[in-house]
């Protein structure tokens, strides 16, 4: 059982990556978008950023979803900051790496999604960057992507 964590800004394309891996590996996917509360998708949805308390509710509801699964596992995970990645412990770290100007695009055209270009700002203003795990760039293709973390990681399909 494995423990994967693809982290970065909104708008960085964790959930697409995480999905495509997910699928590839044949692993299990939780998105952490969907663990939050109706309450933090609102304040979300209002452009306000949401404080540490909040993140520390949201990572607790996560962690043993994460850590509870009997099948491998790929999260796709903010995880802005060191201290959030150490609650998770994932075997496996993927850093997605974008710049503002591209995240705030991204987010500005997303539809059907809480998080808007509104946040990008205080996402980076939060953002530690990883000094372990694999870096990639969010500008690569999904499947560029998926082929890289497969090798890397030497994962293989279930």
């Amino acid at each position: 059982m494995t423990r994967l964590l693809i982290m970065g800004v909104a708008g960085a394309g964790k959930s697409t990556l995480g999905l495509a891996l997910s699928q590839a590996l044949g692993w299990r996917f939780l998105d952490a978008d969907d663990v939050h509360t109706r309450a933090a998708k609102d304040k979300i949805a209002r452009g306000i950023p949401l404080t540490e308390a909040d993140r520390s509710k949201w990572l607790a509801a996560i962690k043993p979803i994460f850590f509870d699964t009997r099948a491998s596992i790929v999260l796709a995970c903010s995880a802005l900051r060191a201290a959030h990645r150490h609650m998770l412990k994932p075997d496996h770290l993927v850093f997605l790496h974008i710049e503002p100007a591209l995240a705030h695009q991204r987010l500005f055209e997303r539809r059907g999604h809480f998080a808007g270009p509104n946040l990008v700002q205080s996402q980076f203003a939060t953002l530690e960057e990883p000094s372990q795990g694999l870096k990639l760039d969010a500008t690569m293709r999904t499947d560029l992507q998926v082929q890289t973390i497969m090798d890397s990681l030497s994962l293989n399909p279930s």
